[in-house]
């Protein structure tokens, strides 16, 4: 597929694509024209990829641990090592920590809004 069907596939800009391509994490092989073509694979990488920025990962990180995730067949690499699964552990941690802030700052809207909710139904002058 070309680079507009990959990118109307996954909801991800054409530019966003030969970025991705630029930090080593998206291959895609030359038509006798020039052009960019990927294979179906590339649905998935690109969705990887995306969901690893979502995770607040870096295309350095993303670069090195895009190697060492189960491929489409479910079969285990073996190039993760013991540093990176310690780096992204403490990654997750950093993540598990913002989840907690976010629900916290969750609940003193929630209060909030009830506070003003209940405010807007007394009469004005009581």
């Amino acid at each position: 597929m070309r680079i507009g069907e990959l990118a109307e596939r996954t909801g991800v800009s054409e530019r966003s694509l030969r970025y991705y391509e630029k930090q080593g994490l998206l291959a895609a092989e030359r038509t006798p024209g020039g052009h960019r073509a990927y294979g179906e694979w590339a649905v998935d990488r690109v969705i990887r990829i995306q969901a690893l920025f979502a995770a607040g990962l870096n295309s350095a990180k993303i670069a090195v641990l895009l190697p060492c995730m189960r491929d489409a067949d479910g079969g285990p690499s073996a190039r993760a090592t013991g540093r990176l699964v310690a780096e992204l552990t403490e990654e997750r941690r950093r993540i598990d920590g913002l989840i907690t802030d976010l629900l916290l700052s969750r609940d003193v809207l929630d209060e909030a809004i009830g506070a003003a909710s209940l405010s807007r139904r007394e009469p004005v002058g009581s």
